[in-house]
């Protein structure tokens, strides 16, 4: 009788994997990271326009309420120091910057987004009535938003708009540079989708 109740069990547990699911019921392919390059052109509420290189990596927030699906954390870096339209020729500004970003994934090839940015500034400028004073940094809060198109498989454009706040800036004065960003976007978290 423990021979046939051993043969029993032996056969019940080897066809236990026969009743499993065949495929997943959702499956997120890749990394939840997003790596982009861009070209950026802001008026510089100073002297003019500057345009110059901005980087940005995404990092997407899984496991979350279906409410805040497409919720991530956006860092950023860019440095505006080439054409410059103003009469001020040393003219520079880079910031680095960090904070919320959320898409709206609805569409399978359109994401509009919105995001709020914390950052460190930096300017370099001509001063000639102050020829020490040449360089300043301050924090700066960068709201945005934009739309992500995707053009092949994991490869996308992205349109970026950012208006920054550098507060106190000279005489008590807010600097208010603001811009568009043009760029590509390389996907990881869609690696193995066609």
């Amino acid at each position: 009788m423990r021979l046939k109740l051993a043969f029993a069990a032996l056969f019940l547990t080897a066809a236990l994997p026969a009743c499993s699911q065949v495929g997943p019921a959702a499956t997120q392919g890749g990394l939840p990271l997003v790596v982009g390059a861009g070209y950026s052109n802001f008026y510089t509420d100073w002297s003019g326009r500057e345009s110059g290189a901005t980087l940005w990596i995404d990092w997407n927030v899984y496991k979350v309420p279906r409410i805040l699906h497409g919720i991530g954390l956006e860092v950023q870096g860019r440095d505006l120091s080439f054409s410059r339209t103003g009469d001020n020729p040393k003219l520079r500004m880079d910031v680095a910057s960090g904070g919320a970003i959320y898409r709206y994934n609805r569409y399978r090839n359109l994401h509009p987004y919105a995001k709020f940015l914390l950052g460190f500034g930096s300017i370099d400028f001509t001063n000639p009535p102050s020829p020490y004073y040449t360089h300043d940094t301050r924090t700066v809060l960068s709201p945005g938003g934009g739309v992500e198109y995707r053009v092949f498989r994991n490869i996308w454009v992205r349109g970026d708009y950012e208006y920054q706040f550098w507060n106190d800036w000279y005489h008590h004065h807010d600097l208010n540079p603001q811009g568009f960003t043009i760029g590509a976007v390389y996907d990881f978290r869609h690696m193995h989708e066609q």
